[in-house]
């Protein structure tokens, strides 16, 4: 049936592309003004190390709103349809966002202005966290069994247009703008526009149809009744497996592209330009890379892509920071890159559709949202918090990141182990 409707899953795919860019936009950005921005406005600029903890803590809670998120829509979504909820999602998001950009700054209001910004990002975090498995499920519920890999993973090709959208405002700004004018006003603009970018993706997002496995699903009135509970009572080591493969790759991208951009201009006193530059071309690679690791797991599975990605994970965790401290700019962009494309892009790709292929169609929407959200919360909302309180703990020291690091990334690799291989079968 789904091979007879390849320009319907095009547009599809497109569709899903198209609205998950604004929503990590949305999100992204805000990861970005972290390190280069909140941590000078919103806070007390008394110490500046617990200016860059407090906010890399706001920009966690984004990540631990996530699964309140995936709570309430995946509830939704496997009971009234995945469509409804990106409409509603891309909306919160574009809100939460272009709020952001209208706060007032500590100076002005004093400890309100740091409330507010904890607010907002609790609601990014809730439109994220309902969002992405809506969008991953209206392919993967789709695509012929044997693309679901390449085709799944396309959705995630949202991550790096969002981020090189975010990343590249951000830089195009601070390199226009001197330092007073970015820190006075300039660092808005971005946020003021995702009100727009969201209202493109609501549009198109409208125009969508309901996917043709959750309209099964509803037609033979089967529909589950409490999803969530039904998740914890009949699909318990699927969702504990989405969690653990999660855990690796969300550190990784939190070191290299959130907690590296602090490090590298402060510790290492090397210009914003290196390490956002370095963003960008990491992003630009992942144009590349996240369709072509989903093709190859179409081709070997999705285990041994896993594999290889932890394999990585562990090897590399100590040489990262050893070559970001030649402070050359050309190895630290390597290795950036390097990073992130095998630390994070492997499994951030091929795990789209392994998520979606754990549960069955009628708890697959609460399901999969909640393992990815719940993994992304435990490492990627307390990864830049915890390396910044590493590094003051230990004393300006490294060394407990990189164990950090490993240790997740055994984890992954045993969740990867305990998963059922799905390439190439069809969905439960």
């Amino acid at each position: 049936m789904h091979a007879e409707r390849p320009p319907e899953i095009q547009r599809i795919v497109f569709s899903s592309i198209v609205g998950t860019a604004v929503e990590w936009y949305d999100f992204l950005i805000y990861g970005t003004a972290s390190a280069l921005v909140f941590n000078k406005l919103f806070f007390p600029a008394s110490d500046p190390t617990l200016g860059t903890i407090a906010a890399f803590g706001t920009y966690g809670v984004g990540f631990l709103a996530r699964p309140l998120g995936a709570a309430i829509f995946g509830h939704f979504g496997d009971r009234v349809g995945r469509k409804a909820m990106l409409a509603i999602t891309i909306i919160i998001m574009g809100l939460g966002t272009f709020l952001v950009g209208l706060l007032p700054t500590y100076s002005q209001v004093g400890i309100l202005a740091p409330i507010l910004l904890v607010l907002l990002r609790l609601l990014q975090g809730i439109g994220l966290g309902g969002e992405w498995a809506g969008a991953v499920l209206m392919v993967v519920e789709n695509a012929p069994i044997r693309r679901r890999g390449v085709l799944g993973s396309a959705v995630q090709l949202g991550y790096p247009i969002g981020n090189l959208a975010a990343v590249g405002a951000l830089a195009l700004l601070s390199s226009q703008l001197s330092a007073a004018d970015f820190l006075a006003w300039g660092w808005r603009v971005p946020f003021l526009i995702s009100i727009i970018l969201a209202g493109v993706g609501w549009y198109i997002r409208m125009h969508l149809e309901e996917t043709p496995a959750f309209r099964q699903i509803e037609a033979a009135k089967v529909l589950a009744k409490r999803p969530l509970v039904e998740v914890f009572v009949e699909h318990r080591r699927s969702f504990l497996t989405a969690v653990g493969l999660k855990l690796s790759e969300i550190s990784y991208v939190s070191v290299a592209g959130v907690f590296a951009i602090s490090y590298i201009t402060g510790n290492l006193a090397m210009p914003r330009s290196v390490v956002l530059n370095a963003l960008l071309l990491s992003a630009a690679a992942g144009l590349v890379t996240i369709p072509l690791f989903g093709w190859l797991s179409d081709q070997i599975g999705r285990k041994m892509m896993f594999y290889a990605s932890c394999v990585f994970a562990i090897v590399f965790a100590f040489p990262m920071f050893w070559l970001l401290n030649t402070k050359d700019s050309l190895t630290i962009t390597l290795t950036i890159m390097a990073a992130i494309i095998f630390g994070q892009i492997v499994g951030f790709s091929v795990g789209a559709p392994w998520y979606a292929e754990l549960f069955a169609t009628r708890l697959r929407y609460s399901g999969a949202s909640l393992g990815f959200q719940i993994g992304a919360a435990i490492s990627g909302g307390l990864t830049p918090f915890a390396a910044a309180t590493f590094m003051a703990w230990s004393g300006g020291h490294t060394w407990p990141i990189s164990i950090y690091l490993i240790a997740l990334a055994f984890v992954t690799l045993i969740a990867a182990m305990a998963a059922p291989e799905t390439a190439g079968k069809p969905l439960r």
